[in-house]
């Protein structure tokens, strides 16, 4: 191991040990389930805004968006992008204020809690089935964050992989089962600033190391269609292909998914004061308008570095996104102090993963703990029970995580967007309709649920690989289905009781 190497693992272990110091410190205030999952709804506004969008971001953020804007030109990410800043600010906008008003009146601490109060689901079915979807997508999902990790430490430092791979899962693991909520929240917060850090850096010393922005726009225009927001670059054949109204479309419908985004719905309720989320509101949508900008740009900043033989020349998606460590790289080899940066970049790419993993691990732990045991299977349990299968549910879901995470050559962009289909489609319409839609009625709640869930695979395995105008992302015609699906059988079956109207009103009354 290199002297820049052995800089850049220094500055990494010291950011994940003050990562479980994080978790010990708020262990001790974590004393019931409801602050374990919810933090007592005492976040601050701007821990709630900078966890909410930290935790949606995820480390496609730093590998997934610039690789694909790396191989392919600025439309495919270009669209996700702005798909995605529309949808955090109508999520923030129309969703925030209203969910944190109707679970506090509920009293639901997760989201499936949500819908059974919503709709006085005695039998708990729809906390039962949507706990279901939360472990089906989030498991993977979380594989794929501890994937990344040990990906990360061997491809730079030449560690065995696994070990790497569990030491990561392990630090995740250990701050959420010591702190909970408050604690995934405040690193959170605290990774969303590493991250940003590490965007700027890269950015700025991408451009330099490629000879300026003027080298990196003349790079980019050389290749056809790379720059077109209605043609992509294909690197195979050195060609454009066109980038039509349905694929943008469908790219754009990326934004749709915050709707049912479980960890970031979360944020939303837990929230101290809910007139501070016009503040939140506001700050989250500027990062995230900045952060994916940048993130864009640095695959494209990495093309020409690429052209000048800085770096290496990839050729596969999942080769590509490995540029912004390869570029962090480069910076270690400029000196000691250069070293400690290039180590705060990787910091920032485990931050992304990190600040993902441990919000999936609590939100799929609660359907375990919770939604399941507590609510579905009626078994009762003292408060210290309570908090030990809590505790325990997480260490579970990461070891099967851990086994999953076994192969690590899957996609980071692709596991993503299967998943946030997974969960836009089968929670999105859910919760547009239960708070804003007096006559939906827990059947067609479930139907929707069902459906939505259900066509992602339908549509991503069977209609999709059809080409030609089937091949749009499978999040846009399953959240559509859902919708319909929820509206039909709702109007179809008996009207919600009176009991449910009227909290329906009162929690309306309070705008």
């Amino acid at each position: 191991m290199t002297t820049a190497n052995l800089l850049m693992l220094i500055a990494i272990i010291i950011y994940l040990a003050g990562m479980i110091a994080i978790g010990w410190m708020y262990s001790k205030r974590t004393s019931n389930v409801g602050d374990f999952y919810l933090g007592g709804r005492k976040l601050g506004p701007l821990t709630t805004a900078m966890s909410a969008e930290a935790s949606d971001m995820s480390s496609w953020l730093l590998l997934g968006l610039p690789g694909v804007a790396y191989i392919s030109g600025i439309a495919d990410a270009a669209w996700t992008a702005i798909g995605l800043a529309v949808g955090t600010y109508l999520n923030w906008l129309i969703v925030a204020k209203r969910i944190r008003a109707y679970t506090a009146h509920v009293n639901a601490i997760t989201v499936p809690d949500f819908f059974s109060k919503r709709y006085h689901d005695k039998r708990n079915l729809l906390s039962c089935i949507a706990a279901l979807v939360i472990i089906i997508f989030f498991v993977p999902y979380t594989a794929s964050g501890f994937a990344a990790c040990g990906k990360l430490f061997k491809s730079l430092f030449g560690l065995d992989y696994t070990a790497a791979m569990l030491l990561s899962a392990v630090v995740i693991v250990g701050y959420t089962v010591l702190g909970g909520f408050m604690a995934a929240s405040m690193t959170d917060l605290i990774q969303s600033i590493v991250m940003t850090i590490a965007l700027i850096v890269v950015f700025a010393f991408g451009i330099s190391a490629a000879g300026g922005l003027g080298a990196v726009m003349e790079n980019a225009r050389a290749l056809p269609g790379y720059l077109k927001l209605t043609q992509s670059y294909g690197i195979a054949g050195n060609a454009a292909s066109p980038y039509g109204f349905l694929t943008i479309a469908s790219t754009l419908a990326w934004g749709l998914g915050y709707f049912g985004m479980p960890h970031v719905l979360l944020r939303f309720m837990a929230i101290g004061d809910a007139q501070k989320l016009k503040l939140s509101r506001r700050v989250a949508s500027v990062w995230v308008v900045i952060s994916m900008a940048a993130a864009v740009m640095i695959g494209v900043v990495g093309n020409a570095l690429s052209k000048v033989g800085a770096v290496e020349s990839f050729t596969t998606s999942s080769e590509a996104e490995t540029i912004i460590i390869r570029i962090a790289d480069l910076i270690a080899s400029h000196g000691w102090l250069a070293a400690l940066v290039g180590g705060m970049i990787l910091a920032g790419i485990l931050a992304a993963t990190m600040s993902t993993a441990d919000s999936q691990l609590l939100a799929a732990s609660s359907s375990v703990s919770q939604n399941l045991f507590r609510d579905f299977l009626h078994i009762r349990m003292s408060k210290r029970t309570e908090m030990v299968l809590a505790r325990g549910s997480v260490v579970v879901i990461s070891i099967i995580a851990a086994f999953i995470a076994a192969d690590p050559n899957s996609s980071v962009f692709n596991i993503v967007s299967f998943a946030w289909a997974g969960f836009g489609a089968a929670f999105g319409p859910v919760v547009l309709l239960a708070l804003f839609w007096r006559r939906s009625n827990q059947a067609g709640a479930l139907a929707g649920m069902v459906a939505g869930g259900a066509m992602v695979f339908i549509w991503k395995y069977l209609v999709r690989p059809l080409g030609g105008a089937w091949n749009i992302y499978e999040l846009l015609p399953a959240f559509i289905i859902a919708c319909a699906v929820n509206v039909l059988v709702s109007l179809l079956t008996p009207a919600p009781g009176k009991a449910v109207t009227d909290e329906f009103d009162a929690v309306k009354a309070k705008y």
